[in-house]
């Protein structure tokens, strides 16, 4: 995902400096080229050994060392990086670029290079909270400066509150994040997602088997591309990505309907890949049945609306996406509900597929258009979304 990025990442002097540890490795496992530069006080904590083992490139600490081959070493990194890093982001540190300060080869790098700059601060809450700080801080997001929020929580001080450096995953979308194109900014997406449940009595339910991967991987990529998104979701194990406008929770397909209904309007394209149930028990139990008192149940089902149908009737310029799970007669029942649904295309998957399915990481579709149709390669459900992303481009790029 990051093959051919090379990434600077500037350690300052903090306890919260192992935790950069396993954001390199994480990095560098996705593909990424990470360069460090360590500050002195960051050595004091972790090694430059460390560093060096799991990035495979050598650690930069001073400005002024004798270098292997001629080159200055801040204006080397600055021209090489895509982006720079600054994991811990120190008090100290925001203060000095803040105030235009390039006395280290961290301070330097960042003053001459044109990348973007994420920092992800971590201190103490009352340093964090200090109106100095703050007020940086503010300085340095209206010149275009990222930060990635620390979060609250127990400090290694002993102390509660803001400064907690973020979980390393959230830390890396964030870095993926700001490395992409933002050809969807400005661009409102609602996401359905998951499967929903009916209830038969508190503790019995009827369900299918999605697992709400496809619907995520669509929201992270629209996320990463600077779309505002909407994510409507059943019930999934799947953590929601950061970043989202609005994360709606649902269980029953009805519930799902008023969340969508209520939201769509104010969209510009709207992704249905939730897996909602057509039918519903007639009758649900308010206690839980017990099987002595039934030795049979009869369950009577009835249709529940079609969420995607309805949306198609109002859909005016609207871009609207759907997506069909079939296990046989793909093609043919994709076009009858790419036509009934008023979708602009359709994306078809056989899930009976070694490659394909609910609870699998990669797919292998098809979109359906109304003049056409494009068979796709296997796939990750991430990449697999990329691909949706950029056929609502083009059809955004036609309606205006």
């Amino acid at each position: 995902m990051l093959t051919g990025k090379t990434i600077v990442i500037g350690v300052c002097g903090g306890i919260a400096v192992y935790k950069t540890v396993e954001v390199a490795s994480r990095l560098k496992k996705m593909g990424a080229r990470v360069k460090v530069i360590m500050t002195q006080n960051a050595a004091e904590f972790v090694s430059p050994l460390t560093f060096q083992t799991i990035t495979g490139q050598k650690v930069a600490m001073d400005m002024f060392q004798q270098p292997e081959e001629w080159n200055i070493a801040h204006i080397d990194l600055a021209e090489e990086s895509d982006l720079i890093l600054v994991a811990p982001a120190t008090y100290n540190i925001i203060g000095k670029i803040a105030s235009g300060i390039a006395d280290d080869l961290l301070t330097t790098t960042i003053a001459a290079s044109r990348a973007p700059v994420v920092f992800v601060p971590a201190m103490n809450s009352n340093m964090y909270n200090n109106p100095v700080f703050q007020s940086n801080l503010k300085s340095l997001q209206e010149l275009g400066y990222e930060f990635i929020e620390p979060e609250v929580g127990e400090l290694a001080c002993g102390t509660k509150g803001p400064g907690r450096f973020p979980h390393a995953q959230r830390v890396v979308e964030e870095v993926v994040r700001a490395l992409y194109r933002k050809d969807l900014a400005g661009m409102r997406l609602l996401v359905t997602a998951g499967p929903t449940r009916e209830e038969i009595d508190p503790v019995r339910m009827i369900t299918n088997a999605s697992t709400g991967k496809m619907g995520y991987a669509v929201a992270l990529a629209a996320l990463r591309r600077g779309a505002q998104v909407t994510l409507v979701s059943g019930p999934t194990h799947v953590e929601p990505p950061q970043g989202l406008q609005e994360f709606v929770k649902v269980e029953s397909t009805q519930e799902m309907l008023e969340e969508v209904v209520k939201r769509c309007k104010k969209q510009d394209a709207i992704i249905k890949a939730a897996a909602p149930l057509d039918y519903r028990p007639v009758q649900s139990f308010d206690q839980k049945v017990k099987k002595e008192s039934q030795k049979e149940i009869n369950l009577e089902l009835v249709r529940n609306a079609d969420i995607l149908e309805l949306i198609g009737k109002e859909k005016g310029d609207r871009i609207l996406v759907g997506f069909a799970a079939e296990t046989q007669n793909l093609i043919s029942n994709a076009k009858k509900k790419l036509a009934r649904k008023h979708l602009d295309f359709i994306v078809a998957n056989d899930i009976t597929g070694e490659e394909a399915g609910f609870e699998k990481d990669t797919n292998k579709a098809i979109l359906v258009f109304p003049e056409r149709e494009e068979k796709l390669p296997v796939l990750s459900k991430l990449e697999l979304s990329h691909r949706i992303l950029d056929e609502i481009q083009k059809l955004r790029r036609e309606i205006k």
